[in-house]
């Protein structure tokens, strides 16, 4: 029977120093430290009193470079230019961060699978049920298709997607099939449906109609689900389908706002997951009035502590917050996640370590108080 985990964390945690600098050095010993560190993680977050386990996205640049390092058919010498005004709480200029994914230069082949890497250290040593992040299919033609460089490989977006979906189709088959317990796909580009500045870039870029962008979206992402489903089903497994939606996470900046009300009732209805991980964690999410669209028998994990931010939420605030939330999604349809991980790419947001692992304490603690 599949398990509730009302206590939920997004994925990634933060690298320290040391790492850091063993990846940039390009470290001999970098395997064996990235082992250690996962080790230590996967420790903490048992001690903390998780019962969902990731490895912290220890062994990626960023949340989607399992895609990029796996795949062929990316320059990631050059990115596709755009600009938007990403803040953090303490304003200032953002922290430069490593290059995010490339941009696609002849048609993706997959020489790998993209969590090979991942998934077998975690079946030897995680203490429980094990999480595993992919990035959406939809990320990628928004962020690696240049116009005059990718239409060579692809004339179109949409057709940069299926090759794409084709590629995440295959790795959830593996995951389920290896011992996955929970695949969480991560799709941040769901955010421009809800920004007008967004929406606009998006139908200039792509010359796609909001409706046809988001039916493409939804289509692509539960091709995923499907296969996924499909996979558990063959092999008699049960695993949890989930879907995170972010409004960029980049060293504690954000780039689109917005309420979902502009599409929760399509996404909502039709995305075939087990969990929507949403971000709620200040003015810039909306209300959860939206919420009234999730069927029944779907979890809503609510974000509701920051992971940009080193402030600790006050337990009594989060309590009303879910109080709120349950009028319109049952108290046990609901669990409880930061809104986002705490390093999107390597370098990681603006807080540190005894900071992150004080939030996700924050988190058991006010799980253990709604739920028992």
């Amino acid at each position: 029977m599949r398990s509730v985990h009302r206590a939920d964390h997004v994925g990634s945690f933060l690298r320290t120093p040391e790492l850091l600098a063993a990846r940039e050095g390009r470290d001999a010993d970098l395997r064996a430290r990235e082992d250690e560190t996962i080790l230590r993680l996967l420790a903490k977050q048992k001690e903390l009193g998780f019962d969902v386990f990731t490895d912290g996205e220890i062994r990626r640049k960023n949340f989607m470079s399992d895609f990029t390092d796996a795949v062929d058919g990316f320059d990631t010498d050059d990115e596709v230019g755009r600009t938007w005004d990403g803040r953090h709480a303490s304003e200032g200029a953002a922290p430069k961060a490593s290059r995010v994914t490339g941009v696609v230069v002849s048609r993706l082949r997959k020489r790998r699978g993209l969590t090979s890497e991942e998934l077998p250290f975690l079946r030897a040593h995680s203490p429980g049920a094990i999480k595993v992040t992919l990035p959406s299919p939809t990320q990628f033609p928004a962020i690696t298709f240049k116009r005059g460089t990718s239409d060579a490989a692809y004339p179109t977006h949409s057709d940069l997607l299926r090759d794409v979906v084709a590629i995440l189709m295959d790795e959830v088959r593996t995951l389920t099939e290896q011992g996955a317990d929970y695949i969480q796909i991560d799709a941040p580009r769901y955010s421009y449906y809800l920004d007008p500045k967004w929406r606009a870039w998006m139908q200039s870029e792509t010359g796609m109609a909001f409706d046809a962008a988001l039916e493409e979206a939804l289509r692509a992402d539960n091709a995923c689900f499907e296969a996924a489903r499909a996979a558990a089903v063959s092999a008699g497994k049960d695993v949890t389908l989930a879907i995170h939606l972010c409004r960029g996470n980049n060293r504690s900046h954000w780039y689109a706002e917005g309420g979902y009300d502009a599409i929760a009732e399509k996404l909502f209805s039709n995305l075939q997951v087990d969990r929507f991980l949403l971000e709620y964690d200040d003015e810039r999410s909306g209300t959860f009035e939206p919420l009234r669209f999730v069927p029944p028998g779907k979890t809503v994990v609510l974000g509701l502590l920051s992971s940009k931010t080193p402030r600790l939420e006050d337990v009594e605030r989060l309590l009303r917050r879910i109080d709120e939330a349950s009028r319109y999604v049952p108290l046990e349809n609901l669990a409880l996640s930061p809104q986002c991980g705490f390093a999107s790419t390597m370098e990681g947001n603006l807080l540190s370590e005894d900071e992150q692992w004080a939030k996700l304490a924050r988190v058991v603690e006010t799980a253990r108080r709604v739920w028992g």
